[in-house]
């Protein structure tokens, strides 16, 4: 599968954005997705994480109760609404696909990722 992350850009703090992940190939529904963001000068982070049904989500604490994470599996796609943004979001932020035999199951760690898209940038500006 390839993955097409966009959507990023610069907005103030207190904004919103709403990054996109496209997959193509077959069968995306039977993909567990995540996002991961690394920053200037550290390493990559986990953000969030969905089920290949879509129905259970996991999020980082630092992002949890602003992100929400989201799936259109007719449309192969995830998406990321990101509100509250602040300055510490700021990082190129990249979606992640493994192909999942449990329905429900989240992947939290980046090494189980089979698959990456390129980053989008993310910057929140003071």
């Amino acid at each position: 599968v390839q993955l097409q992350a966009s959507g990023g850009g610069l907005v103030q703090a207190g904004g919103s954005l709403r990054l996109s992940c496209a997959a193509s190939g077959p069968s995306f529904s039977s993909y567990a997705m995540g996002w991961f963001r690394q920053a200037p000068g550290k390493e990559r982070e986990f953000v969030a994480a969905i089920s290949r049904s879509g129905g259970r989500t996991y999020y980082a604490g630092s992002v949890k109760g602003r992100f929400t994470f989201s799936r259109d599996n007719a449309k192969n796609t995830v998406y990321l609404q990101m509100n509250s943004l602040k300055p510490e979001d700021t990082a190129v932020y990249c979606c992640a696909a493994i192909r999942s035999s449990s329905t429900g199951f989240v992947y939290t760690n980046s090494g189980s990722y089979e698959y990456w898209g390129q980053g989008t940038q993310v910057t929140v500006s003071s």
